[in-house]
């Protein structure tokens, strides 16, 4: 992906999964990465493979859960071409047991608040950026999911806070972009990562991540306020998200749901 125009970036959640891809299809020489995760040998292998590419990448160890500290990594990074909200977890009622208080709260404040603490900063660094070429002070994504569209018995937390990101996200790029910073919600189906490796039921549309980032990252640089993929699963999921709650969880309630967290 030559043509990105992206120099700088910033991606929460990069040592596995969707965040790693993300990493490796914006390195090339002269691309700076900044990454973060909660896994320091898994970033220092991302490191190694981005430098392979030409990339030059400045790894931390950091939980988007600490807002003073994620606020203090990005306003110390200079300039942001692009920062990527990514990190999230992943956990549901699999075996049909209900959510635990521990799990739902450590869902809302990672996949939630963590992209708040990470935008949040992020917003306020790039309305003071001088604007490219484009007239972009900065670009934005904040990495949901087409369960954001549904509410599924099988993951009942996980579903409210990406719906919760997506329509904040949405909501937000308008007053952004008149400030030049351009935000996408981007509403990604089943991909293949360690989170989705412990599924236990059907994933229509699976896909690996290469390729899911390099839709991402095509959407984001053509400034698109929500990336939706496979489109034929987010259709699907608004049909569904759309009937009588008592038909829509009868069509979405497995057993197997997501596994919950140890």
């Amino acid at each position: 992906m030559a043509d990105l125009p992206f120099r700088s970036v910033l991606i929460t959640g990069a040592s596995s999964g969707l965040g790693r891809a993300l990493a490796l299809a914006c390195a090339r020489p002269g691309t700076v990465l900044h990454c973060s995760g909660r896994d320091a040998a898994r970033l220092a292998e991302l490191g190694q493979a981005a430098r392979a590419k030409g990339a030059e990448l400045r790894a931390v160890v950091l939980d988007v859960r600490d807002a003073a500290a994620m606020a203090d990594w990005i306003n110390g990074a200079g300039r942001l071409d692009l920062v990527i909200a990514n990190a999230g977890v992943s956990a549901g009622t699999g075996g049909g047991a209900p959510e635990t208080p521990a799990q739902m709260r450590l869902l809302i404040e990672t996949n939630l608040l963590g992209v708040l603490n990470t935008v949040h900063p992020a917003l306020a660094a790039m309305r003071a950026q001088a604007p490219g070429p484009d007239g972009v002070r900065g670009r934005i994504a904040v990495i949901g999911s087409i369960a954001g569209f549904v509410a599924a018995p099988g993951a009942p937390t996980y579903c409210a806070t990406k719906a919760a990101v997506d329509a904040w996200t949405v909501a937000t790029a308008a007053v952004a972009a008149r400030d030049g910073v351009a935000m996408t919600s981007v509403c990604p189906g089943y991909i293949r990562t360690p989170m989705t490796a412990g599924n236990r039921f059907p994933m229509p549309g699976l896909m690996d991540a290469d390729r899911a980032a390099a839709i991402i990252l095509r959407g984001v640089a053509r400034g698109r306020r929500r990336v939706v993929f496979p489109w034929w699963l987010g259709l699907a999921a608004r049909l569904v998200g759309a009937l009588p709650p008592r038909l829509s969880t009868a069509l979405l309630g497995r057993p197997e749901g997501k596994a919950p967290l140890p």
